[in-house]
């Protein structure tokens, strides 16, 4: 692979994704793209590049990107989020008028364990709370990759997905066994809808949300997607809810919409709200 090749396609993905991939990455272009390049005839990267530099080459491009994004995730994942979240909820319930639903959006989904997580911690709060039983709970999930996209949908996981962040007696409630897999019960699922999203696109169709998670999205974009992005998320975010980042993610320095709730880290509020909580 030639430096102009290197250039060529990473610059196709950050222009599609906004993700980043390093010199010394190169490695993964090779490892990653080989599949590709076998179903195409192609005999490199170099002739990669070339094919994807002629007319209606669109689709291989987003197959590119998609093959090139890393899609990592599991249930309760870090654990914090879920805890504040667990605390947050309720607050926001009581804020809310009867009959409107609160509206979560896991950005960035990958296979669906977030968004099924928080479900999952809907039911809990429900069972526990009559109350908060009656409000509906809306999850949207979205992804750049339409592969992982349609895995979410299914809901259908590995003996090994759901060993991860899944203590074994939530396992049993809110999953069915299905052979060596793993089912998210319909009743779980319900409140989940996945669709394909560019973090990079037009939001505004999306609408408001009470809670926003982009986790471990943020860490492969360059400093002006990042500030680009959380500039959208902010707008997205209602003035008292709450935008969830990974935990080697921030928004310090990235303008000054959002900022820090108090006593919690990777935790952000529309900066007006989130200065009056903190005085």
């Amino acid at each position: 692979m030639t430096p102009a090749t290197f250039t060529t396609l990473t610059s196709i993905v950050k222009q599609r994704s906004g993700g980043v991939i390093n010199p010394d990455q190169g490695y993964m272009l090779e490892t990653r793209l080989a599949p590709l390049l076998k179903r195409e005839g192609l005999p490199s990267l170099d002739a990669l590049a070339l094919r994807l530099a002629a007319p209606r080459s669109e689709t291989l491009a987003q197959e590119m990107t998609e093959l090139l994004t890393t899609n990592e995730s599991s249930f309760f994942r870090d654990g914090r989020p879920f805890e504040h979240l667990r605390a947050l909820l309720p607050v926001l319930h009581r804020a809310r008028p009867p009959g409107t639903a609160l509206r979560i959006w896991s950005a960035a989904c990958s296979t669906g364990q977030e968004a099924y997580s928080i479900s999952i911690l809907a039911s809990e709060l429900g069972e526990a709370d009559p109350g908060f039983a009656t409000r509906r709970v809306e999850i949207l999930g979205t992804d750049i990759c339409g592969a992982v996209l349609e895995r979410a949908r299914k809901g259908l996981f590995t003996q090994f997905e759901v060993q991860r962040g899944l203590p074994v007696r939530t396992l049993v409630k809110r999953f069915a066994q299905e052979e060596t897999r793993w089912r998210i019960r319909p009743e779980i699922a319900a409140r989940c809808r996945f669709e394909r999203m560019n973090l990079l696109g037009d939001l505004r169709a999306l609408g408001r949300f009470d809670v926003i998670f982009c986790r471990n999205v943020l860490i492969y974009f360059d400093v002006p997607t990042k500030a680009r992005v959380l500039d959208a998320l902010a707008d997205r975010l209602q003035p008292d809810g709450a935008l969830y980042l990974g935990a080697a993610e921030t928004a310090l320095g990235m303008g000054a919409r959002l900022t820090p709730l108090p006593g919690e880290r990777g935790v952000y509020g529309v900066a007006a709200e989130a200065e009056r909580l903190r005085a």
